[in-house]
């Protein structure tokens, strides 16, 4: 990881197109995920008769195979060298998944489908999030991580927005929304075909095996700590499908039920890219800490009541979170990580937030149906502030001297 702080931006220095197109490559296909995901737990729970604890274990299975899939693109994206491509086979993946929702006559399919999705998002997010990082000069990362996190966001915003209104002019037809999501994939898949080069790459020799053991260990201690940090953030942070329930149990009318993601999205879209220009000057340790204390209150304040005083201001703080901490960990893997290792450092750092995110979606799942909603955000809670300690103690941490093996090469 770099030092907690970097140094200042060039004056006139500007983000280079291909992130423009990347972000709103990403904009298009989270309006196309947000119409299922947004309304698919309640679907799961109503039209299907599913339980939450099923719900739970969709969503961690879901959450586990993108980010194994990561690894492996990731691995391959440093091997062959090229990025372009494995993005593309993963945004058609994520297309071609849409029709399934629609088609949907038991859990089994929908896991079928969720599970196809997102091994499209894991194929294409380690080698987009390494193409951003090839083609940003490394002052402006964070700002270039956080305009495509906030165009994705925006496009979160529009999804939901859209399949509420779809679904008041429809009388409820979970299917019918479900077949428009087709549309704005394909879409995303077209763009990114045809509207972003990836840059030519200088050779470094033979191609090796990036996950031999030598070669991860050119990693260093302070990626390794970024990793840790991920890792205790996901067992904080579950499934957002958990605030659409706690809404809904609140007498949220299922045509409405969008909206949770909705307000969400809208603070995570106006927050990322502000926070993320804010990380190319500032602490990093600060930031993280900032971004858990928010995920505490939101935590709290669901935990407290499913009456919309509470529910709405935690939905908004849990935005609020995400704005702060999920470019920056981008750029904090970008920055800890050699080029030629980065496909398997966003890998290797998303499969161990696999893992904990099917542990804590299961588990938030679990309290949810033994112990009602309050424990499962009180869990959240207490997991948070755990990352907080090992926040405090990896600023010490980065004040040690490292080999220059984790520096960026």
């Amino acid at each position: 990881m770099s030092a907690p702080t970097t140094g200042a931006v060039r004056r006139g220095a500007r983000l280079p197109a291909a992130i423009w197109t990347l972000g709103f490559v990403s904009l298009l296909m989270d309006v196309s995920s947000e119409l299922v995901h947004s309304l698919l737990p309640v679907f799961l729970v109503t039209s299907l008769g599913a339980s939450t604890l099923a719900v739970g274990l969709i969503e961690g299975t879901a959450g586990a195979t993108v980010l194994l899939a990561k690894l492996f693109s990731g691995v391959l994206s440093d091997y062959w060298q090229r990025r372009k491509l494995l993005a593309v086979l993963g945004y058609a993946l994520s297309a071609a998944s849409k029709p399934l929702f629609a088609l949907a006559s038991s859990v089994g399919i929908v896991l079928a489908a969720r599970v196809i999705d997102r091994i499209g998002k894991g194929v294409r997010g380690a080698p987009r999030d390494s193409l951003i990082a090839d083609v940003t000069p490394s002052e402006l990362r964070g700002a270039a991580y956080g305009l495509r996190q906030a165009l994705d966001t925006v496009g979160a915003f529009v999804g939901p927005l859209l399949a509420m209104v779809l679904m008041l002019l429809w009388a409820d037809d979970f299917r019918a929304v479900f077949r428009v999501a087709v549309v704005p994939g394909f879409l995303a898949v077209a763009l990114l075909a045809l509207g972003v080069r990836e840059p030519r790459r200088a050779a470094h020799g033979p191609a090796r095996a990036p996950i031999a053991r030598k070669s991860l260990a050119g990693l260093g201690r302070r990626y390794w700590w970024v990793v840790i940090i991920g890792a205790l953030l996901s067992l904080a942070r579950f499934s957002e499908a958990f605030l659409v329930l706690r809404a809904q149990r609140g007498g949220l009318p299922l045509a409405l039920v969008p909206l949770v993601l909705m307000a969400m999205n809208a603070v995570y879209a106006g927050s990322a890219y502000p926070f993320g220009k804010l990380s190319d000057r500032a602490s990093h340790f600060g930031l993280l800490a900032l971004g858990l204390a928010v995920l505490i209150g939101a935590d709290l304040a669901l935990a407290r009541s499913d009456h919309w005083l509470w529910v709405w201001p935690g939905i908004a703080l849990w935005g609020l979170h995400m704005g702060i901490t999920e470019g920056l960990l981008a750029r904090m893997v970008a920055d800890s990580a050699p080029a030629s290792l980065r496909g398997t450092a966003f890998g290797v750092f998303n499969l161990v937030g696999g893992v904990t995110m099917l542990a804590a979606s299961a588990l938030a799942g679990l309290l949810w149906d033994r112990f009602g909603a309050p424990a499962t955000f009180y869990a959240g809670a207490a997991f948070s502030v755990v990352a907080l300690f090992a926040v405090a103690g990896g600023r010490g941490d980065a004040r040690r001297p490292e080999g220059p093996a984790a520096h960026p090469g």
